[in-house]
C-alpha cells in the first residue's frame, strides 16, 4: 500500500516561486509572466540583473544567499567583470527600488564575509490581489462605511457638545410641542378663543425666559 503525498507539500526554492504567477511580500507583487514589480499598484523599474537578484533571494527566504551564487545567476563563467564591486551595485540599486537600508534593513539584510538574505517571507498565487487583504470587504462601499466611522470617532470634544446641544434642542422642542398639544386638547373644550390665546402666551412666557 502505497502512502499518499499530503494535501499542501511544501515547495521550496525556485520551485515555490513556479507555483503561481504572482509573488507577494509587504507592499510588493511581482507578475513573473511579465516580469514587472509594482509597489502599492505603482510599477518600479528594475533592470534585468536586479530583477533576478529580488529572484533569486526570493526563492531562499531568511537563508543567506552568497555572493557567489548571485556571481553564478547573474554573470555567465566566461564573463570578465569585477563580480565583487558589480554584486554590491546591484544589491545597492534593488535596495534604492524597494526604499530599503542597509544599515536599517527592511527587506535585504546584508550577512558579514557570506552574502545576503531576504528578511520578509513571501507568498506565491495566482490571484492579483496581495495575499493579506480582508477577505471579507466586498464592495468598496464597505471601505467607505468604515472610513466614515472613524470619523465619527476623531471628532473633537468641542464638536461633540455641539452635536450633542443639538439634539437636546431638538429632543427639548418635541417635549415643548408635546406639552403644548396636551393643554391645549384639555382646555379646548372649556376655554373660549381668548382664554386659549391667553393660556398660550403664558406657556410660552414660561418656556422663553
Amino acid at each position: 500500500m502505497s502512502m499518499q503525498e499530503p494535501d499542501n507539500p511544501v515547495i521550496a526554492g525556485s520551485s515555490l516561486l513556479s507555483s503561481g504567477r504572482y509573488i507577494h511580500f509587504g507592499p510588493f507583487r511581482i507578475d513573473q509572466q511579465r516580469q514587472e514589480v509594482t509597489r502599492n499598484g505603482a510599477r518600479l523599474k528594475l533592470q534585468g540583473k536586479v530583477y533576478q537578484t529580488l529572484l533569486t533571494l526570493l526563492e531562499k527566504p531568511g537563508e543567506v544567499v552568497t555572493r557567489e551564487e548571485l556571481r553564478a545567476r547573474l554573470w555567465p563563467a566566461d564573463t570578465h567583470v569585477n563580480y565583487d564591486a558589480n554584486v554590491n551595485t546591484t544589491v545597492n540599486k534593488l535596495r534604492m527600488a524597494l526604499g530599503d537600508s542597509s544599515d536599517k534593513p527592511l527587506y535585504v539584510e546584508t550577512i558579514p564575509r557570506k552574502g545576503y538574505s531576504l528578511l520578509v517571507q513571501p507568498e506565491v498565487s495566482n490571484r492579483v490581489g496581495n495575499a493579506h487583504a480582508p477577505q471579507n470587504a466586498s464592495s468598496g462601499e464597505g471601505a467607505v462605511g468604515l472610513a466614515t466611522g472613524a470619523g465619527v470617532f476623531k471628532l473633537s470634544t468641542a464638536d461633540l457638545w455641539v452635536v450633542l446641544s443639538a439634539i437636546g434642542l431638538i429632543l427639548t422642542g418635541m417635549l415643548l410641542g408635546a406639552g403644548i398639544m396636551r393643554l391645549w386638547m384639555s382646555h379646548a373644550s372649556s376655554l373660549s378663543p381668548h382664554s386659549l390665546a391667553f393660556l398660550l402666551a403664558r406657556v410660552l412666557e414660561k418656556v422663553f425666559l
